[in-house]
């Protein structure tokens, strides 16, 4: 069974600027990042009725790979909905799809998928989309103390903790448990968007972390060449490799609203495997490899 301990901080310099780095993607190498904290629970639990898990989402989700090693670990089916299987990554797997199918996923291709057509009965465990459910608090729970820890061991002032957002569900349960200011941006959808993920689990605006301003208007799993280019500069200046998704959003968003009275704490989420995929989209769509 894994054990996860608890994931390292470092200080880093990024554009001049220094950042601690929460290094939650070294969790562990098959269950890490914020999709191990939203899975903890179900990890950490025992379900002896369970015995299918069915969820839904893209066709390169991390939380599709997390899930298929959650099912893998705990000898359930994995049966997994998406609406979309271009032709190319069917013929030639890579990225999550790839190791979610060597973990036995079972993927099914629906454009009209709804929870209603599971038939769920005591069998089944059903996950949201991206984990967004009130369980993924547990694990998120003790991230945010050992942030906390971390903070006070070390007097670190005015601390705001930052992480890009899909549907916000780490950063809305970090501000519910920590005393310091969460900041996150939208990835997935526009703020308002992501406003409405936060009331679907919380009703206490008290509890809603900080939408911060884009630079720029982003579609979601559209490349977009700065967003390459930010996150090689990542990997040039900090020695550390980021999810080429998100990451760059999160990173872009808060050098634009940085604030020089500050300390910032940014919560690496993971999503490595996903990068396998990403980069064979840019090679092909940009010649500046």
């Amino acid at each position: 069974m894994i054990r996860l301990q608890e994931s390292p901080v470092q200080n880093i310099i990024f554009q001049g600027k220094s950042f601690f780095l929460k290094r939650d993607e070294l969790l562990h190498k098959d269950f890490s990042g914020n999709k191990a904290r939203k899975f903890l629970y179900f990890l950490e639990n025992e379900f002896p009725n369970v015995k299918k898990l069915i969820s839904h989402g893209s066709n390169q989700s991390n939380a599709m790979y997390s899930l298929s090693v959650l099912a893998k670990l705990k000898n359930w089916n994995f049966e997994y909905y998406t609406n979309h299987l271009p032709s190319y990554l069917k013929d030639n797997p890579q990225g999550n799809y790839k190791y979610s199918l060597e973990n036995g996923m079972n993927l099914i291709v629906k454009d009209d998928f709804t929870k209603d057509s599971c038939h769920l009965d005591e069998n089944i465990l059903f996950i949201e989309e991206g984990g967004a459910l009130l369980e993924a608090s547990y694990g998120i729970k003790i991230l945010a103390l050992e942030i906390s820890t971390y903070q006070k061991k070390y007097n670190l002032n005015n601390l705001k903790i930052f992480l890009p957002s899909g549907t916000g569900t780490t950063a809305l349960f970090l501000q519910k448990f920590l005393d310091v200011e969460v900041q996150t941006c939208a990835c997935v959808g526009d703020e308002a968007y992501l406003k409405k993920q936060f009331f679907a689990l919380e009703k206490n605006e008290q509890y809603h972390p900080t939408i911060l301003s884009r630079k720029k208007k982003y579609h979601f799993g559209k490349l977009y060449k700065e967003n390459y280019m930010i996150w090689n500069q990542l990997k040039i200046e900090t020695k550390i490799e980021f999810d080429l998704l998100y990451d760059p959003i999160g990173w872009d968003t808060l050098l634009y609203n940085f604030d020089e009275k500050s300390t910032y704490m940014y919560i690496h989420q993971g999503g490595l495997i996903g990068n396998e995929s990403m980069i064979q989209r840019y090679k092909h769509k940009y010649n500046f490899f």
